[in-house]
């Protein structure tokens, strides 16, 4: 069974924070009520700068789905 790219989740204990996990390299959780980032993975120096021209993309790429996902449950 293959993964979504990305999955919706929340959490009880965190009413206000929505999630978005990152399932591919580098695989990342993003909580969209802050912004902040908890990466998954350990990066060496390579990785490191990789990950950061990548980053800005893949969190936009995720709130990009987020979006979709409320249009859809709201259609």
């Amino acid at each position: 069974m293959e993964l979504p790219k990305f999955i919706l989740g929340d959490n009880t204990d965190h009413p206000d924070a929505i999630y978005i996990i990152h399932t591919e390299f580098p695989r990342f959780i993003l909580n969209l009520e802050d912004d902040e980032v908890e990466w998954l993975e350990e990066f060496d120096q390579h990785d490191e700068k990789e990950i950061e021209s990548e980053t800005e993309n893949l969190i936009q790429q995720a709130t990009d789905f987020y979006d979709r996902e409320i249009e859809r449950y709201n259609a």
